[in-house]
């Protein structure tokens, strides 16, 4: 799909398991009319905005409150409790700044981009409704420079808002350069200031401290959509859908070796291998799944019945992440589609600290050594080392995940591991890949 020109593709209806809630919320427009919702089409559907929940009025539930009491989690790829995230900049002095994540910097998610394709006034209240609650005066919202049409769309939206005189509060749409590291909190901040889109390592936080100074909220944007319907509909009915610890529900990007990939709204707690049904199942016996993206997690084919929770999954050295299934063939070697999507983190580091500049180069070498099958003694130890080194050491976040991934191959792909190593090469690791992966260059520009 060219994501700057083509509309994602469209979410397929999940289907109940006995028991599940599987309620479209998020798309539920989509679904009734299949069409992408204009601002008559959402206000028909959801009303106006709540402005008064958001402000603390006792009657309904204030913002804050109703978020908490939902147990809404942030669906960017932490999980951190939206709820958490509001009151620690409204709590602070001066006034505010809200900044809508929209940069979905994984290649492998499309979620967000559907999102905004179809209901983009249902991020939009999100981030106002958002913004009131923080007492924040004006909304960021960073799209990737890279997806014009994107850009062009929500700059309509934007319009029809001024039009109707729908918000308090100012909205500015930024596009950002599109690097895998740009989606990160602090990047976004860091740009807006007038600097590269490079994450912040060091303090203050950018909810002490962020755009202009201010104390500044970063949410994605299916996490505003959410936070749109809970002042709407209140947190009882958030919670009718998901398990108890975690409701509601989630989008998730399903590729790969899947009949009918695309976007799909499922309820947490949805068993992996009923996501993959949805999809239309798998076209062929799958090796594993790639749970969460590039920063993810392999799972062999024995998990597929795990829960899509992060209590569920954390057992398994994986989580939900962005949203993100991808279904890998058993004819594909698992070893050289890690080696690509490594080389790829790695041309993608930041540079600004040790584990980016030598530590992850390092792994996506040794790594692309073991697809090619080169017998190499000290190849394998020394590739468990460099992993181990990895975690914990960055500026950011993104050596851990690379090195998530690449540990999680080693595990997924054992077999593979000892006959590469002592046989050279599999037949699959000559065939063309499977896992979409962009070219492994450095950005060409982080301003």
């Amino acid at each position: 799909m060219n994501s700057s020109t083509a509309m994602p593709s469209a979410p397929h209806e999940h289907t109940a398991e006995p028991g599940e809630s599987t309620a479209a919320r998020l798309l539920a427009g989509w679904h009734a009319t299949r069409r992408p919702a204009d601002l008559t089409d959402h206000l028909r559907r959801h009303g106006q905005p709540p402005v008064a929940t958001a402000l603390g009025s006792r009657t309904p539930m204030p913002l804050v409150e109703a978020v908490e009491s939902a147990g809404l989690t942030g669906r960017g790829g932490a999980g951190f409790p939206t709820a958490s995230k509001l009151r620690a900049v409204a709590e602070r002095r001066g006034r505010a700044v809200v900044v809508v994540n929209a940069m979905e910097s994984e290649p492998a998610s499309r979620k967000d981009q559907f999102l905004l394709g179809v209901a983009p006034h249902l991020v939009l209240d999100g981030a106002v409704l958002a913004a009131l609650a923080v007492g924040a005066g004006t909304v960021h919202v960073c799209l990737p420079r890279t997806r014009t049409a994107q850009y062009r769309q929500l700059s309509e939206a934007l319009d029809e808002r001024r039009h109707a005189r729908l918000d308090s509060v100012r909205l500015r749409l930024h596009a950002l350069p599109h690097t895998y590291v740009s989606s990160e909190s602090t990047s976004l901040v860091r740009w807006l200031n007038g600097g590269p889109a490079r994450p912040q390592g060091s303090p203050p936080r950018a909810h002490e401290r962020g755009v202009a100074r201010r104390p500044t909220l970063v949410h994605n944007a299916e996490t505003l959509a959410h936070v749109a319907l809970i002042a709407r509909h209140g947190p009882d009915w958030f919670r009718r859908t998901g398990t108890p610890d975690e409701p509601g529900t989630h989008l998730v990007t399903v590729s790969g070796a899947v009949a009918t990939p695309g976007v799909q709204e499922v309820a947490l707690g949805t068993p992996l291998a009923t996501i993959l049904d949805c999809a239309g199942g798998p076209t062929q016996p799958l090796r594993a799944v790639l749970l969460g993206g590039f920063a993810g997690t392999w799972l062999p084919t024995e998990y597929l019945d795990t829960p899509l929770t992060r209590r569920d999954l954390a057992s398994l050295g994986a989580a939900p992440g962005a949203g993100v299934l991808v279904a890998l063939a058993r004819s594909a070697c698992g070893l050289s589609e890690t080696a690509r999507i490594l080389a790829y983190l790695a041309a993608h580091g930041a540079r600004q600290c040790g584990p980016c500049r030598f530590g992850l180069p390092a792994v996506a070498d040794d790594f692309a050594a073991l697809a090619a099958g080169r017998a190499d003694p000290d190849l394998l130890p020394r590739l468990h080392r460099r992993i181990g080194l990895l975690p914990d050491r960055g500026a950011c976040r993104h050596p851990d995940g690379a090195a998530r991934l690449a540990a999680s191959a080693l595990h997924a792909f054992a077999d593979d591991v000892d006959q590469h190593l002592t046989r050279g090469a599999c037949a699959a690791a000559r065939r063309p890949a499977r896992v979409p992966v962009p070219p492994a260059k450095p950005p060409e520009t982080w301003r």
